[in-house]
């Protein structure tokens, strides 16, 4: 099987390739894509592959958009971190919708749906109630609460009052908007697992920021960005060039 990657995401494109290797290993992977333009221009300039994995939010736009300009006869999976869109990808050539991070038995279950296909999938026939049903099974359930130690005591923490999450000295200490801080023993990618990515969003290594606390934003040397709180930080929040474009991406919808 061919396969074509629609990813503009390098890390996900290859935490792609690498669960591809595992699960389908005479997969072909033809290349990887990162943009509406240079999609538009393989598809129009190549045989179409056998299988298309596209990510929905791409640079330069909406992954849809290539569908208005190419005639795209191949199955599509999705593969996005938002589901708002699982309805829309039916109307198209979907054969599934996988929810980043991508985990392998959905991987697999995707494939298997290719492998079964025996017509091109469209949406006459379909039961939307039951594809809503299907969305909200594999809709992820985030944290509400968290309860964290405090002495001898847990303390509920609700989720909607972080303003942000960090590394400082060591401990991984949990800030809210209104300056009460807590400590955890969880790690920033446990946290980040259990968090809307709607509504947080890992700026570096250091530092998880919330939707709500964004003050503003500034240019940072190097086409880095910094992101300004409206509670104090104890340090500068950077967002790396690499992560530009996916931030403003997450900040826009």
């Amino acid at each position: 099987m061919k396969a074509l990657i629609i990813e503009d995401e390098m890390m996900a494109a290859q935490s792609l390739q690498k669960l591809l290797a595992k699960v389908s290993p005479d997969t072909e992977v033809l290349g990887v894509l990162e943009t509406v333009e240079e999609s538009v221009e393989w598809l129009t300039s190549h045989a179409m592959p056998d299988l298309l994995f596209m990510d929905i939010h791409l640079a330069d736009g909406s992954s849809f958009a290539i569908f208005d300009k190419v005639d795209v006869t191949a199955p599509v999976i999705f593969t996005t971190a938002y589901d708002e869109y699982a309805l829309k990808a039916f109307e198209v050539n979907s054969i599934d919708y996988l929810l980043k991070p991508i985990h392998k038995g959905d991987l697999e279950r995707a494939l298997r749906k290719f492998e079964n296909l025996t017509v091109p999938r469209t949406t006459s026939g379909v039961d939307v109630k039951s594809l809503y049903a299907q969305i909200e099974a594999m809709r992820p359930k985030y944290k509400s609460y968290f309860l964290l130690p405090e002495r001898d005591k847990l303390i509920p923490l609700q989720v909607s009052s972080i303003a942000f999450i960090c590394i400082d000295e060591k401990m991984i200490k949990i800030v809210t908007l209104d300056h009460k801080v807590f400590y955890t023993n969880q790690t920033l990618d446990d946290l980040l697992e259990q968090l809307d990515p709607t509504q947080f969003f890992r700026a570096n290594r250091q530092y998880i920021v919330s939707r709500g606390a964004i003050k503003d934003v500034s240019i940072w040397f190097g086409n880095k960005l910094a992101i300004n709180l409206i509670v104090e930080t104890p340090d500068k929040v950077i967002v790396s060039k690499a992560r530009v474009s996916e931030f403003k991406t997450w900040f826009s919808e």
